[in-house]
């Protein structure tokens, strides 16, 4: 009567059909009519075995206490107040993606000529399942092998097993995204006028995966790092700044631009006054070490101002590229060009 009230309805006869985890195909007990399972209950499930313990787990974080930008005595004076695993669970899409794009692409300093360009490659796409905001980790490195079927007692007796949050076709979506992205990516085209990507033989499914959770005190402060628990690396880990370390960027950041601007810019006048004055585009020159120079007071800036809590992602940790994410960026940096303009000047005062 449980598998009972937890299956399906089946379309031919209207008896309860029990569904097996991670099935995509059942059979009715009743008339023996088969039917394609979609949602969570048809997702495949697995987990990957956990290769790293307690001890090395905090000694990686140990080891993560050092740097020049984290606060001096960071590694004596920390003390770790708790230490467990957990479970998160990640979507994971294979699929083929096939497509095409047609366009122009630059021919020459001044002219373009038309292009194909054909993609014909298998993909995989992987991100959180369920909210990572506590741990900072929106995706992990998907491994080739050594993927078990998924047994939540087991994964329970060793920590905590988390449950997705988020629909199979919101994954789905975000995939399919993803792809177009990368898709893309493949040949850059000066103009675009068609394109057309396809996603064949999606598989979908949820992966285990185990994270050692550290949660560390640091002078009535608490901070947090996240370990793989299988490649033994910081996935995610706060600390706090050095403070000689911030004024030392500022002050090197402000004085290498400031040089850059004067007696960069001033080279830049010699040198293209001796370059050949048919060279139209050599006028570009002039600019280098004005942009130069802005990109290192920003960056001392920068370091100054959030240094204050270091924030370290691993770059297989950070969310996946996609189209929407691109385009985010784009109204991002042109929303805020006149706030980084108005910046810089204050800086230049």
């Amino acid at each position: 009567m449980t598998d009972q009230t937890k299956g399906l309805t089946c379309p031919s006869c209207a008896s309860a059909v029990p569904v097996p985890d991670g099935a995509r195909i059942v059979t009715c007990p009743a008339c023996q009519q088969k039917s394609l399972v979609q949602g969570e209950r048809g997702v495949r499930r697995w987990q990957v075995r956990r290769k790293i313990d307690r001890t090395q787990a905090v000694e990686t974080v140990t080891q993560f206490f050092n740097g020049m930008n984290k606060a001096i005595g960071l590694k004596q004076q920390a003390e770790i107040k708790e230490v467990f695993l957990a479970y998160l669970p990640f979507w994971r899409v294979d699929a083929y993606v096939a497509g095409w794009r047609l366009g122009r692409e630059k021919s020459g300093d001044k002219s373009t000529r038309p292009v194909e360009a054909e993609v014909l490659e298998e993909m995989q796409w992987a991100d959180a399942a369920a909210d990572v905001s506590e741990f900072g980790v929106q995706r992990i490195a998907m491994p080739h092998t050594g993927l078990e079927p998924f047994n939540q007692d087991v994964l329970s007796r060793e920590g905590m097993v988390f449950e997705p949050s988020e629909s199979w076709t919101e994954a789905a979506a975000e995939a399919a995204d993803h792809f177009t992205y990368r898709a893309r990516g493949k040949k850059s085209l000066t103009q675009t006028h068609y394109e057309k990507f396809h996603v064949l033989r999606e598989r979908l499914s949820i992966v285990y995966y185990p994270l050692w959770v550290v949660r560390y005190h640091y002078r009535k402060r608490n901070y947090q790092v996240v370990v793989d628990g299988v490649q033994n690396k910081v996935l995610y880990g706060k600390a706090p700044g050095n403070i000689l370390y911030r004024a030392a960027a500022l002050v090197g950041g402000m004085s290498i631009g400031n040089l850059l601007l004067v007696h960069g810019t001033a080279f830049a006048f010699q040198a293209l006054a001796v370059m050949d004055s048919s060279d139209s585009d050599a006028w570009w020159f002039l600019f280098v070490p004005t942009i130069i120079g802005l990109v290192a007071m920003a960056g001392g800036y920068r370091a100054f101002r959030y240094g204050e809590e270091v924030e370290q992602i691993d770059q297989s940790a950070k969310k996946a590229a996609s189209t929407r994410q691109a385009s985010d960026v784009m109204s991002s940096l042109l929303g805020s060009g006149g706030d980084m303009l108005s910046e810089v000047t204050r800086l230049l005062k």
